[in-house]
């Protein structure tokens, strides 16, 4: 007998339903209507259909936005050399810089997509959490970038030619980021992607600088060059505002943090299984986009082990079904009773 048998259960389960993103009309209401009735597979093939279908989703947003944001910088730097704006020079280094951080990405969402092995028995979904640290530093230097221009402009005056052009040019910058930024953080939040997330809020940033560029020229057609610099550091200080956010989402995810939510919810799902006296420890946490939960219950001692380990099933059925994003659980089933018996008393010492 394995020691997971001992305990009750204590095996892992995905379930894949990311085909249901594309269906549509009569074939979404058909499949509905089959799932219904249809026995659920929770092998592997089921969680490597759900990876993949949430990488792809990752890989069709880093492509689009690459070629947003790639188009974006062409325009831009077409009018950086006929108008001589070191600011718009700037501004169009950032948003090439923002689109190359769809590189570490793609690097990470293709490592994710790789099954599990001896050394690696969680998978690769962590590669996502390092492309989120470099996001972080890119989005650091953008800001260090920023306030240097900021400041050199200060001490150094420049004429600009071409006033309408590089005003032109800031609202391009600007409508490509933010567009960029609001496709990212919206796909990066259902797909339970903090590094995507990130990476939207890097382009956030750098939708921030467009603009900053557009004030400047407004500020030296009214005859006041200093606006060009004062509104920089403003937006140098905005994008460390947004530093701070993308920051603290990755430094969570490194930290194993869960909105308490899930737990609670976990909680309520597991107390309202058949058979489940108590709820023990809920531990959740995201491997990439993915949440994987090992949680304990309890149940009456005068359950056999099969009894005991149906209940078990169950409970992580329901936890499959019902939790967002969870991929695979691990629930372990200990006897509630008698009383006068501590059934972890010979680890009590390892505690």
């Amino acid at each position: 007998m394995s020691p997971s048998d001992e305990h009750g259960h204590g095996h892992g389960h995905g379930h894949g339903h990311g085909h249901e993103h594309r269906a549509s009309g009569l074939k979404r209401l058909v499949h509905q209507v089959g799932h219904a009735f249809t026995p659920h597979s929770h092998d592997s093939a089921d969680k490597s259909d759900e990876a993949l279908e949430s990488s792809s989703r990752g890989m069709r947003v880093l492509a689009v936005s690459f070629a947003v944001l790639m188009v974006t910088a062409a325009a831009q730097g077409v009018i950086v050399a006929f108008s001589g704006s070191v600011a718009l020079l700037g501004d169009t280094l950032h948003n090439l810089a923002d689109a190359l951080t769809a590189v570490p990405l793609a690097i990470a969402f293709s490592l994710g997509r790789r099954a599990a092995t001896r050394r690696f028995t969680y998978g690769y979904g962590r590669a996502e959490d390092l492309a989120g640290i470099a996001i972080v530093l890119v989005i650091a230097a953008s800001a260090g970038l920023a306030g240097y221009e900021a400041v050199r402009r200060l001490i150094e005056p420049q004429e600009v030619r071409a006033l309408w052009w590089v005003a032109a040019a800031g609202v391009v910058g600007f409508l490509g980021n933010e567009w960029v930024a609001r496709y990212r953080i919206r796909v990066g939040r259902e797909i339970g992607s903090a590094a995507l997330v990130a990476d939207g809020l890097h382009a956030r940033t750098d939708g921030f600088t467009s603009l900053a560029v557009l004030l400047g020229a407004g500020g030296a057609a009214l005859g006041v060059p200093l606006a060009d610099p004062v509104i920089g550091l403003l937006i140098t200080a905005a994008i460390c505002f947004v530093l701070r956010d993308a920051g603290r989402e990755i430094y969570h995810r490194l930290m194993d943090a869960v909105d308490p939510g899930l737990v609670d919810r976990a909680e309520r799902i597991l107390a309202g299984t058949r058979g489940v006296e108590r709820v023990g420890s809920v531990r959740l946490r995201w491997v990439g986009h993915a949440l994987h939960a090992e949680v304990e219950i309890m149940v009456s001692h005068e359950l056999s082990l099969v009894e005991a380990h149906a209940v078990a099933v169950e409970a992580e059925h329901r936890l499959i079904h019902d939790l967002p994003r969870l991929r695979a659980a691990t629930v372990h089933a200990d006897p509630d009773g008698p009383h006068d018996v501590d059934h972890h008393a010979l680890l009590t010492s390892h505690r």
